[in-house]
């Protein structure tokens, strides 16, 4: 499958990059999972004149509980790849053991902290037929959460992100970030919502650039009076998944498209997402150009798919390079 992107345009990240510094700050959150799956279409179920009197159930026949939340999941992925992410973060009282697997997966769990009167934060996540996703999420000990001193980190960071969790604590992390001059991903996922147009616009700017899907930079956009062309007067880079349909990435030369890595099944596709971004990481913190590390983020998020639950317990590096290079036609760098 072919790449499109202008001629003889090469893409790197806009970031500062050090052989020296390879370590990832990750914040997020550290989340227990209920998987629901309804074997119908939640969008034949919704008549559009009735929403104001909305009042549904929908039969799930398919239910499981996995270890989840935005910050675990890229770690994870990170680390199989052989990244060294360190989270930042909160659990409940449910949540020692799941910081614990964390931990014996050799991520950074010193800067995840345990508070006691609440619970882990849950997602509740149900997927129709087609892929389509309703999801509830019940914040739990990440709202008590308050952001560490981490003064001392800075001089072994490549890079961060600042994935959904607590706003209070994305926008602080955002401001540490750019007061340590850490390169920093804006990834507002379904907390986009829960910012203002002027927050947004703020944090926007902070960073080295955002990633988000297609439905959440439709949300961005209007938020920053913006279109495609124009994003390059608030950030230097965009990068948008599109499920099956890939990614775009925007810099300030142009527009990049990559078509997806395709699963050899498709099982649930949550967690897809922060597997792309988990290969993102990986590939930028080597010193990758941009459209490669795309590359291995779209494989990673291809390789997720094909189970239930985010968390893959083992990883065939070599396969996920084979795959990408099946799909794009070149070698990516060795990992």
């Amino acid at each position: 499958m072919s790449v499109a992107k202008n001629r003889g345009q090469e893409y790197s990240c806009p970031a500062f990059f050090s052989d020296l510094a390879r370590r990832i700050l990750i914040t997020g959150s550290v989340a227990y999972d209920v998987l629901l799956g309804y074997e119908g279409s939640f969008a034949d179920a919704i008549d559009p004149k009735s929403l104001q009197n909305l009042s549904l159930s929908f039969f799930s026949p398919r239910f499981a509980r996995h270890h989840g939340g935005t910050a675990a999941n890229i770690a994870w992925n990170l680390k199989l790849l052989g990244g060294d992410p360190f989270v930042v973060s909160a659990v409940g009282t449910d949540g020692g053991s799941y910081k614990a697997l964390l931990s014996e997966r050799g991520i950074d769990v010193r800067y995840i902290q345990e508070i006691a009167d609440h619970v882990t934060a849950t997602a509740i996540i149900a997927t129709d037929s087609g892929e389509r996703q309703i999801a509830f999420f019940h914040p739990g000990a990440d709202a008590a959460g308050t952001w560490p001193a981490l003064d001392q980190e800075r001089d072994d960071l490549a890079y961060g992100i600042v994935s959904p969790r607590d706003t209070r604590q994305m926008t602080e992390a955002m401001l540490w970030c750019d007061r340590m001059k850490v390169p920093v991903f804006f990834d507002p996922g379904q907390q986009i919502i829960a910012f203002s147009a002027d927050e947004l616009k703020r944090l926007t700017r902070v960073g080295c650039g955002v990633i988000v899907n297609d439905y959440e930079w439709s949300l961005l956009k209007e938020a920053l009076k913006v279109t495609e062309k124009s994003a390059k007067s608030v950030t230097p880079l965009v990068i948008v998944t599109h499920g099956e349909k890939g990614v775009t990435v925007l810099t300030k030369d142009g527009e990049m498209k990559l078509p997806a890595c395709r699963p050899d099944r498709i099982v649930d596709p949550t967690g897809a997402g922060d597997a792309f971004r988990g290969g993102l990481l990986a590939g930028l913190s080597r010193g990758w150009k941009m459209e490669a590390a795309c590359q291995l983020g779209a494989a990673m998020g291809s390789k997720v798919v094909e189970q239930e639950g985010t968390l893959m317990d083992t990883l065939d590096s070599d396969e996920v390079r084979s795959r990408a290079e099946q799909t794009y036609g070149e070698a990516l760098p060795a990992l």
